[in-house]
């Protein structure tokens, strides 16, 4: 089965998808709403799944010769003790590789690599299709209409799509958490290749590059809509005291690099990924918060997914079917445990429960991260045919 597809979002999951239909023999057209497809972003993890489909979509190879391995490092409190190690040799031995660490802009760039330039359409807003039964998909653009036999939602967690597919979904809420991040600016001297500290509603983390350089984010407990005049300064006065290297990540890092995001969510799950000729993808099926890093490799999932299906169904109406049935529960349980590490870890601030939680991780066994680890990582991709 083949045929022509518009995918609406040129980020991780839009990009993926577009490689998965062209291998298949699809034409595809990107539509993305900024003028262009800038390499901006932060840091990313990836873990076995997001490989795996990666591999499916034939840049595995690529994507790995551009990550750091992340062999080293674990979870820590603010004054530097441990309260779980990372074994990313034993992570390696159980799955075929350890978390790797990529900037996002240089992942993004080698999705963009895989497609040709001219199947590319920036500076362009979707913000309606009409599926309304005459055989394709109607997508306004400008005073141009794309037609097609399949459009991809993936327009992110504000997607204007899943608005007008399910008009009665409360859509996005907001997690109670805020994320500042960067990539520092040069390479910084550190000790291992990821760490996380928890404190009383707020986390630091890092993850190393292969340059040297690394990202690190700071998420906190807060109202929405705070913004700072000066955020590393508001950043050196909430974590100044805690321990190395998290004064020197900071030192490193220009203050016009420094992205800051409120992190929001559809904790209400949608009650289908699919409708009619139009599948979403990525956030804008399934956005969850950050605290497994597994928003970009479920996204990953879906667009190896997506293109396996209609590789491999007679119609493109059992294709998406099979897409919602093996997606939609295994993404939204994903989605489910991210909530609940967050409330477990970075959102918990009363004292007792901090330190009810710190014992519990310093008394766990050291399989115990790696099983968590397998829970979500360990999945195996479809054939493409």
């Amino acid at each position: 089965m083949g045929g022509s597809a518009v995918v609406v979002g040129g980020g991780i999951g839009g990009l993926a998808a577009a490689i998965g239909l062209r291998l298949i023999g699809w034409e595809v057209t990107v539509v993305e709403r900024v003028a262009a497809l800038a390499d901006a972003g932060a840091g990313i993890s990836l873990h076995a799944n997001g490989l795996r489909a990666l591999d499916v979509l034939g840049i595995g190879e690529a994507v790995r010769a551009a990550v750091r391995p992340q062999y080293t490092g674990g979870t820590r409190t603010p004054g530097g003790g441990w309260l779980a190690r990372m074994d990313g040799a034993a992570l390696e031995r159980e799955l075929g590789t350890p978390i790797v660490g990529i900037p996002r802009a240089v992942l993004h760039r080698l999705l963009r690599e895989a497609l040709p330039p001219e199947c590319l359409v920036v500076g362009a807003e979707v913000t309606s299709v009409d599926d309304s039964g005459t055989g394709l998909v109607r997508v306004p653009l400008g005073r141009h209409v794309l037609e097609a036999d399949l459009v991809v939602a993936a327009d992110g967690v504000g997607s204007r799509l899943r608005a007008q597919l399910f008009p009665g979904h409360p859509g996005p809420v907001y997690s109670g958490s805020t994320v500042l991040r960067a990539v520092t600016e040069h390479p910084v001297a550190l000790r291992t290749d990821f760490e996380l500290t928890w404190g009383k509603g707020a986390e630091f983390g890092h993850i190393a590059f292969a340059d040297s350089r690394a990202e690190w984010h700071a998420v906190l407990n807060s109202p929405p809509g705070v913004r700072h005049a000066d955020p590393l300064a508001a950043l050196r006065r909430r974590f100044g005291d805690w321990h190395d290297p998290i004064p020197a990540l900071l030192d490193a890092t220009r203050p016009e690099a420094v992205l800051h995001h409120d992190i929001h969510e559809l904790a209400t799950p949608l009650p289908a990924f699919t409708s009619g000729r139009i599948a979403l993808l990525g956030d804008a099926a399934h956005a969850m918060t950050p605290n497994l890093g597994q928003g970009a490799c479920q996204a990953l999932e879906d667009a190896a997914t997506l293109a396996a299906a209609l590789a491999t169904e007679p119609t493109l109406e059992s294709a998406l079917t099979r897409y919602d049935t093996e997606r939609r529960p295994r993404s939204q349980s994903v989605a489910r445990a991210a909530r609940q590490a967050g409330r477990m870890g970075q959102q918990l601030s009363h004292p007792l429960a901090v330190a009810a939680r710190n014992t519990a991780l310093r008394l766990a066994p050291p399989r115990a991260m790696i099983r968590a680890v397998l829970r979500h990582a360990d999945w195996t991709p479809p054939s493409l045919g």
